[in-house]
């Protein structure tokens, strides 16, 4: 996917809406995690330096098209102002004469973030009129959230069929590291998935099965893998009516040649609540009344001495209860060996909220070679899905057009 970028129109005094992804974790009125924040700086830099006028918008949470005041940007723009350095105004609302009225009054070099879109139902629905009403607010559009790029919203597509669109920097990096997995990854590739259903990951596993030279999986998808060898789970996370599916891919990738990892030994809990008491024991001997909540360390060993000769690895999702913190020791050594490996030059591409948590938390996110804030936008790209908020932006063999 070769999409044109903010580097090819010139934005100096043009008004540049730009679409993020500031659906950040508040409290107290504070930005818990300002990583999706940081995340879209570059973009928004370039264009201030390059003396646009920046209209910023996002929605955040899902307050379900109604005005709900815990939901309001304003801690936002506080936290996105102090990693400026400069003030950042929000608007009241997205759209209405103040809106209008703040915006007129912007000047080069100026941005402001508009309130949360989703405090309008219209904005879901990709309803013609609300897009319209966006785009007149710019002369171009820059789409630099991938994470709602699988939303087919009046943000995301609507208003970049009326407006001239470009991708922003870190939309360019997100497309360009997950389009290498598929289409011309350095082998051998492994993926190493985890988190806690097969029905999530199951059209990435078709997909990436014909892909890739070594699966290692995880968490609680793994249950419905190790039911499909014949294995009892006791009463670990299963999804029953995915076990056939589990069955396919397992003969797929044995058809294929593909090697397929699964846990050998297993951390297993009476409840899977903090301070339960816990063991470990062969995959093959879970007690009926216990429940799987981590990876085994002959399952590390295996997996690490599976991806030994990787040179790209894709890792989606935890191996075991991460929340939980006794339970995450195999997200923790995941983590902490892929970084070890990503230093050795192997391109590490990782995504899925509780892998980046566990790389956040150990500090070992910027050794990777690219972290995915996808979400399910990373999925639905990975399982091979035209992502509508990417397709609309504007191809590299268009023509840019004048002024813009």
């Amino acid at each position: 996917m070769d999409k044109q970028t903010v580097r090819d129109f010139d934005p100096s005094g043009r008004r540049v809406f730009v679409r993020v992804d500031f659906n950040v974790p508040l409290e107290d009125g504070k930005v818990t995690d300002d990583t999706r924040i940081r995340a879209a700086l570059p973009t928004i830099k370039y264009l201030l330096d390059r003396n646009a006028i920046v209209i910023l918008a996002s929605h955040l949470g899902r307050p379900k098209g109604k005005v709900v005041e815990s939901m309001r940007l304003r801690p936002v723009a506080e936290r996105l102002g102090q990693l400026l350095g400069r003030q950042v105004r929000v608007t009241g609302d997205a759209i209405g004469v103040g809106t209008t009225d703040a915006l007129a009054r912007m000047k080069p070099g100026q941005v402001i973030l508009l309130e949360n879109l989703r405090f309008h139902p219209e904005e879901e629905a990709n309803d013609p009129e609300f897009a319209k009403t966006l785009a007149s607010y710019a002369d171009v559009y820059v789409n630099d959230a991938f994470g709602t790029a699988h939303r087919a919203h009046a943000s995301t597509v609507g208003m970049a069929e009326l407006l001239p669109a470009y991708a922003g920097f870190l939309m360019e990096r997100e497309i360009n590291a997950l389009s290498s997995l598929i289409e011309n990854p350095e082998r051998p590739f492994a993926a190493v998935l985890g988190g806690a259903k097969v029905s999530d990951k199951v059209k990435v596993l078709e997909n990436l099965v014909s892909k890739c030279d070594t699966f290692c999986v995880g968490g609680g998808m793994a249950n419905t893998f190790l039911v499909a060898k014949g294995y009892t789970v006791g009463k670990s996370l299963l999804e029953q009516d995915r076990v056939e599916d589990a069955k396919r891919i397992l003969a797929d990738a044995e058809a294929r040649g593909v090697t397929f990892v699964l846990p050998t030994d297993v951390v297993v809990a009476k409840e899977v609540t903090r301070g339960a008491e816990h063991k470990v024991v062969p995959a093959s001997k879970v007690p009926n009344s216990w429940s799987i909540v981590d990876a085994g360390p002959a399952t590390m060993r295996a997996f690490e001495e599976a991806l030994q000769p990787a040179r790209t690895v894709l890792w989606n999702g935890p191996l075991g209860v991460f929340e939980i913190p006794t339970f995450g020791d195999g997200t923790r050594a995941m983590a902490r060996f892929l970084a070890g490996r990503a230093e050795e030059g192997v391109t590490t591409v990782v995504g899925g909220g509780d892998s980046v948590a566990a790389l956040d938390q150990l500090g070992l996110a910027e050794k990777m070679t690219h972290v995915s804030t996808g979400g399910g936008a990373s999925l639905e790209f990975l399982e091979g899905i035209t992502l509508p908020g990417v397709a609309v932006l504007r191809d590299r063999d268009q023509a840019t057009e004048a002024g813009a």
